[in-house]
């Protein structure tokens, strides 16, 4: 069942919780839906796009969608598994959290619990259900994630070019790659490609690729268990220091520290 399917089990019962646990490889449309989304991001990464801003949600990450917002949303990969769970919104007014968009770490405790409605997919949860007062309590610490809120943004476009350009940056991202380099690959002046890169992405062709890098170097702290050091190597930088400040800098921790979320 994918999203669109099920917006019509989602809406059904206001008071109930919808649980939808899905695998795949695709890109649901623009949709709404009347309840707030909490989603996990497990073995990959998604991609959420909110008024035409694209936000990256890594794996181990949760985000939180409120009620009637729309949205878009992108798996990178079939081996990416979305977690999601549908929410009343009866009590939303009861913690700011509820009305934000919010893309987070997750801990173990969150995980657990989200991997344990495992067994209610495709199922509407309410109050006739004894499962009820679990999938309350887990909405409940949501608010408790609400300083850790980390909105990194890597556009995207769906113009055939930018897709074989950004396909190629994704396979060499840890090159020592160029404006001019990139732009010669392509056949394109460096002045065509700096503009392709504003006009599609409305990002430098030099942000994104900073950006794309720091994206595989999460996958990898949360992922592998290879050294800070290897993984600075691995995503195109030469030292360490300039790495954790890059990485500091768009995420708001230090490596070693985001890695201690790893489970």
């Amino acid at each position: 069942m994918d999203i669109i399917e099920a917006l019509s089990k989602i809406d059904s019962n206001e008071n109930g919780v919808f649980v939808m646990h899905e695998k795949s490889e695709k890109r649901f449309p623009l949709h709404k839906h009347n309840k707030g989304q909490l989603s996990y991001v497990e073995g990959g990464i998604a991609y959420l796009t909110v008024d035409n801003k694209t936000y990256v949600v890594p794996a181990r990450y949760f985000f939180w969608i409120p009620k009637g917002l729309p949205h878009v949303l992108r798996l990178n990969n079939s081996a990416t598994v979305t977690h999601s769970l549908y929410f009343y919104t009866t009590d939303d007014d009861s913690n700011a959290f509820y009305d934000e968009l919010g893309i987070y770490i997750s801990n173990d405790l969150l995980t657990e619990m989200i991997n344990y409605t495992e067994a209610w997919t495709g199922k509407m949860v309410d109050e006739s259900d004894a499962n009820f007062v679990f999938l309350k309590a887990l909405k409940n610490i949501l608010p408790t994630f609400q300083n850790k809120n980390l909105p990194l943004q890597l556009p995207f476009s769906d113009h055939p070019r930018m897709i074989k350009i950004t396909d190629y940056l994704d396979v060499n991202f840890g090159k020592p790659l160029t404006l001019k380099q990139i732009s010669e690959h392509f056949n394109l002046s460096e002045r065509s490609m700096s503009r392709f890169f504003q006009t599609e992405l409305q990002i430098s062709f030099l942000q994104y690729l900073k950006t794309l890098r720091m994206v595989k170097a999460i996958e990898l702290l949360l992922k592998t268990d290879i050294s800070v050091s290897e993984i600075a190597n691995t995503v195109g930088y030469v030292t360490l220091g300039s790495f954790s400040n890059t990485f500091q800098e768009f995420t708001g921790s230090r490596p070693l520290d985001m890695r201690k979320t790893k489970i």
